[in-house]
């Protein structure tokens, strides 16, 4: 897989998610055989005034290196700016703009998939960006904003004729957010009309749906979302299949073993408290559809102390063990 001048070892991407996407866990991603990780959505706004907040999310790990940026706003000079800021970094290989975010708090700004509706900005945005930028460019966009207005395929163009050097099409609209089903026929539109690398998005939670979505869209590389949540190993999995290699599931013990290991990352790059309180939802994710797995996701949720939530792990990984011998 190559975006640019830039090589990849596979074409199995894991996805930009706020608050899931850290350094913890793009690592772990990297480490199961994800040719590329992106980071939590950063705002341009954020680099140009200096936030801490901002900041913290572009930490990144040697083990998941290189990875891609993903940068979000709606005023084309503060875009371009932040790209000398990335130009400086070599830890990032590429930026990635966030055409695609649903929620109210961004899109009622014009960020996010509100650029949809503003096609000839949001191309302007990527002029701007492509100016200054010393990396490949990308971009990451829906469906269109709503069931009135279809238009990823013109959007697409936009975005090709401003330079992109990729983009990332999500099959549903603003409107549906994860809802309903995503269309993949539309990444095959987008596809068969643009020249640049298109990566398929939606609705991947498994080795068949990864396959499907190939099939069924010819796209140049997928992009796992939230399949990944609690399931690092889908991207080993998507690969073996891929490659007609045996497929290797995680065993509950592994699990478990990853759940805990995701923990002690977690404290490591976090204060307690806040990598605590984070991993109740990575670990409610790691544990579903394990025995008594709701009895342990509640007693953790009660706890702040790292030691604590180890213990309650550990006791529950010998607790799988004994049943299942």
């Amino acid at each position: 897989m190559k975006i640019s001048n830039i090589n990849f070892e596979n074409n199995v991407f894991l996805a930009p998610m706020a608050g899931i996407t850290d350094i913890v866990f793009r690592g772990l991603c990297k480490e199961l055989g994800c040719g590329l990780v992106y980071t939590e959505m950063v705002s341009a706004k954020g680099l140009y005034y200096g936030s801490s907040n901002t900041e913290s999310l572009m930490k990144i790990s040697s083990i998941e290196k290189p990875v891609v940026i993903q940068v979000f706003g709606n005023d084309p000079k503060i875009m371009a700016s932040a790209c000398e800021i990335f130009n400086a970094r070599d830890d990032i290989c590429m930026i990635d703009v966030n055409m695609g975010c649903p929620v109210h708090k961004i899109v009622k700004n014009g960020e996010g998939s509100a650029l949809m509706k503003t096609p000839k900005l949001a191309a302007e945005i990527i002029r701007e960006m492509k100016k200054v930028s010393t990396k490949p460019v990308t971009v990451k966009f829906r469906k269109g904003f709503d069931s009135g207005s279809i238009n990823a395929v013109e959007f697409a163009k936009y975005m090709e004729d401003a330079g992109i050097d990729a983009m990332a099409v999500h099959g549903r609209t603003r409107e549906q957010m994860y809802q309903g089903a995503a269309d993949w026929d539309i990444i095959r539109a987008v596809k068969e009309n643009v020249k640049v690398p298109v990566i398929g998005n939606g609705d991947i939670f498994s080795v068949e749906a990864a396959v499907k979505i190939r099939e069924a869209t010819n796209c140049d590389a997928i992009m796992i979302a939230r399949g990944a949540m609690g399931n690092p190993w889908i991207f080993r999995e998507i690969t073996q299949a891929i490659n007609a290699e045996e497929v290797i599931y995680p065993t509950p013990d592994e699990k478990l073993d990853m759940c805990i290991k995701h923990l002690d990352l977690a404290v490591k790059y976090y204060e307690e408290i806040k990598a605590v309180r984070e991993m109740r939802k990575h670990t409610a994710w790691y544990i579903k559809g394990l025995k008594n797995c709701s009895e342990i996701k509640n007693k953790i949720n009660t706890k702040d102390n790292y030691d604590e939530v180890r213990k309650v792990l550990l006791a529950y990984k010998d607790y799988l063990r004994d049943i299942n011998m």
